[in-house]
């Protein structure tokens, strides 16, 4: 009996010493974290959105505004040019800003920034596109020469102004729309979280 005792109890020892020097010992198996691989796997092309209304606006939006910016390039002299430069800045800020958009809308990076309300962002960017477009285009037939490139650039800002105006509208409409879908859920969420803080100062007395 006592050998048996004396060998359970080597053997109790000896697999105590192996967990506690498997602990300590500086050889442990690692493993790779799954979400920093799937970082670069949730960067896909969206195109659902690019085949959306928002989608196409938007990639009619660069190109007239890519357009526009190369014929206003094209006017080497000029005076005044208080036109040609409004409008060059003025397609110039819209191409990179709307481009910047799309790419972030196509490939999804907007859902890595829940933070920034996304939808205000864009309805912004077309609202105060539409309005500078329209303002560059008309100093611009009214300061212009009469040469081809300012013409077509004049007839450019107006197509892209009107592109502009149309996606503020649909996306006024949008921003409508989710509020009045939004407002009577909240206002149903805080109706059941007040009557559930009130039943749980009834069931407990001591707190009135």
């Amino acid at each position: 009996m006592r050998n048996n005792e004396e060998t359970e109890g080597f053997d109790g020892e000896a697999s105590n010493t192996s967990m506690i020097s498997g602990a300590n010992s500086p050889y442990q198996p690692t493993t790779e974290p799954v979400h920093s691989r799937n970082v670069f796997r949730a960067i896909r092309c969206d195109l659902d959105y690019i085949k959306s209304h928002f989608g196409v606006l938007k990639v009619i939006e660069v190109v007239l505004a890519l357009i526009s910016f190369i014929f206003i390039e094209t006017i080497m002299m000029c005076s005044p040019c208080a036109g040609v430069y409004l409008f060059e800045f003025v397609s110039c800020s819209a191409f990179v800003v709307t481009g910047v958009l799309l790419l972030i809308f196509s490939l999804n990076l907007h859902t890595k920034v829940p933070h920034i309300n996304w939808s205000l962002t864009d309805l912004i960017n077309t609202a105060t596109s539409t309005l500078f477009f329209f303002l560059a285009s008309v100093v611009l037939a009214a300061l212009n020469h009469q040469t081809g490139a300012e013409i077509a650039a004049v007839i450019f800002g107006f197509l892209v102004m009107g592109v502009y105006g149309l996606n503020t509208f649909l996306a006024v409409q949008r921003w409508r729309l989710r509020d009045s879908r939004d407002g009577p859920l909240q206002t149903s969420e805080y109706i059941r979280a007040r009557t559930a803080s009130r039943g749980e100062v009834e069931s407990r007395p001591e707190l009135q």
